[in-house]
């Protein structure tokens, strides 16, 4: 019988550090009287959300529409390069440093992996390879024409895939994204990647609770047992 671990990519594989290249594109405007960064930083954050939430469109333009909206509240000028110049930083992310053994590991217990990830296809494709594991599937909401949360992206992935949703796991960092919305999917099991030691919900149990993907290969070993 097929079994797959699905991973969400940014922020549960790639050390998705969105909010440093923010402030290193506006490093010459986010000093300025009146403007608090930590405010601005979780606003574009925010925005990022509710953006994914409203009719697809590209994930540089969510990227771009967010930064513009996020500087808009926060009177911060803007520049036409802005965007562009954020966008170019997301390719460059690498994984954090357990993510490649971990998911050798995972393999090696004969699963398949893949990728569900909020993002284009041409911009997930560095990071990918800077993982240096080979996934059996790479989902993106390009393909999907969705993002999650929206149940369309994991129903797409599943049918990608080929794979029904209770023959797999998926594991993430992303709650509102992810652990949310997988609630009522049927899956085998989710695992959330707790990196940032955030309070879950009993709500949306059940689902294990790691702090990074290195015990990840020994708990699904356990689950075959």
């Amino acid at each position: 019988m097929r079994q797959a671990a699905t991973f969400d990519a940014y922020g549960t594989l790639v050390d998705f550090r969105l909010s440093d290249a923010a402030r290193q594109v506006l490093a010459d405007r986010l000093p300025m009287d009146g403007v608090d960064s930590e405010e601005f930083l979780d606003d574009f954050r925010v925005m990022r959300f509710q953006a994914v939430l409203e009719p697809y469109r590209s994930y540089r333009e969510v990227l771009r529409s967010s930064l513009q909206c996020a500087m808009r509240l926060h009177g911060i000028p803007q520049s036409p390069s802005d965007g562009d110049a954020l966008i170019a930083a997301v390719p460059a992310f690498g994984p954090f440093p357990e993510v490649p053994d971990a998911l050798r590991a995972v393999k090696s217990l004969g699963y398949e992996i893949a990728i569900i990830s909020n993002t284009d296809d041409d911009l997930i494709r560095d990071n990918v390879a800077r993982i240096g594991v080979d996934f059996d599937h790479v989902i993106t909401a390009q393909q999907a024409r969705a993002y999650k949360p929206d149940r369309q992206t994991f129903e797409y992935a599943y049918a990608a895939m080929d794979i029904p949703p209770a023959s797999v796991t998926h594991v993430a960092q992303g709650w509102e994204y992810d652990l949310i919305p997988t609630r009522d999917l049927g899956l085998r099991r989710r695992v959330w990647i707790n990196r940032y030691r955030r309070p879950g919900s009993p709500l949306y149990q059940p689902y294990d609770e790691l702090s990074d993907l290195s015990a990840l290969p020994a708990l699904l070993d356990a689950a075959r047992t």
